[in-house]
């Protein structure tokens, strides 16, 4: 496939809320740098690059961000990243943030949002994005073992007008029935891929598919696992390794195929600071795995 022709409407596309968007998106957190202890981020990124590598991410079909107004360290903000590359926004890019995590502005975690302090959350993902609404807020659970009152509180700011849809994120299958009962979910976001398979995430994941709701792993793949598979090797490792050579592939992309193969309403939203890694993400869209290489998985 050539540079020219890869596009990330060729995994299909989903409805995340009214808009369909392709299902093979980009996630902004590793623009931020290594602001975000250990999540694999790394060093700064140079912002010139993270623009290019946004603009350069619609210009091959992804109309699916997915950021957060606490990405950032003390050198980038994703949200600002995204304002100056793609402001004034394409009229089908559908920006996916989250609220729920707290940051202090040097950048120290905080105690989780309270039901009443998801406005001011809200108020400034709207101030760094330029937005006058967000197409998708995620309520980020925090540990909490009901999400009833924090998700109230975001359906009262949709009423108002400042969302237009609701999705969940870090959840388990009680917690949607939860916020069903209050508002409608279109998008449940939680850590999914091929080396990481929980019993309860393969039945929430297949639940949302029976009601229409989008759902978007983190972390399909990492950046210590980009390429090489696991440090422990083994058949598994071999038979992803032969997987890859027999598409002409690498393990990265081999993973995100094996994501959007899962099921059709499943999205990716692989990130990278890297234009070549980016091109080599969304080229995944197009990799067909048969049955056997399923199996083989």
């Amino acid at each position: 496939m050539t540079a020219g022709t890869i596009s990330a409407a060729a995994a299909g596309s989903w409805k995340l809320g009214d808009p369909e968007v392709n299902r093979l998106g980009f996630g902004a957190m590793r623009l931020t740098g290594n602001g975000m202890a250990g999540n694999g981020a790394g060093a700064p990124i140079d912002r010139d690059v993270a623009v290019t590598v946004l603009r350069r991410a619609v210009e091959l079909g992804v109309n699916h961000i997915d950021t957060a107004a606490f990405y950032f360290s003390p050198l980038r903000s994703a949200n600002e990243l995204i304002n100056r590359a793609l402001a004034p926004y394409p009229d089908d890019l559908v920006i996916v943030t989250k609220v729920g995590p707290g940051r202090g502005p040097s950048g120290e975690w905080l105690p989780a949002a309270t039901p009443g302090e998801l406005r001011g959350q809200v108020e400034e993902n709207l101030r760094q994005l330029g937005r006058d609404h967000l197409d998708v807020v995620n309520l980020r659970r925090m540990g909490e073992e009901s999400i009833a009152e924090h998700f109230g509180a975001l359906a009262e700011l949709r009423d108002a007008g400042l969302i237009r849809h609701l999705g969940i994120s870090n959840v388990r299958p009680e917690h949607l029935a939860e916020a069903m009962a209050i508002a409608p979910v279109v998008c449940v976001q939680n850590r999914y891929g091929l080396d990481h398979q929980r019993a309860d995430d393969n039945g929430l994941l297949d639940r949302c598919g029976e009601q229409g709701i989008a759902f978007v792993p983190f972390f399909a793949i990492s950046g210590e696992r980009r390429e090489a598979p696991a440090a422990t090797g083994g058949v598994y490792d071999d038979e992803l390794l032969a997987v890859a050579r027999a598409h002409g592939a690498t393990p990265a992309q081999i993973r995100l195929a094996w994501t959007l193969h899962r099921a059709p309403h499943v999205l990716a939203i692989p990130g990278t600071g890297n234009p070549a890694h980016l091109t080599e993400n969304v080229a995944a869209a197009a990799l067909r795995l048969s049955p056997t290489d399923l199996a083989r998985l």
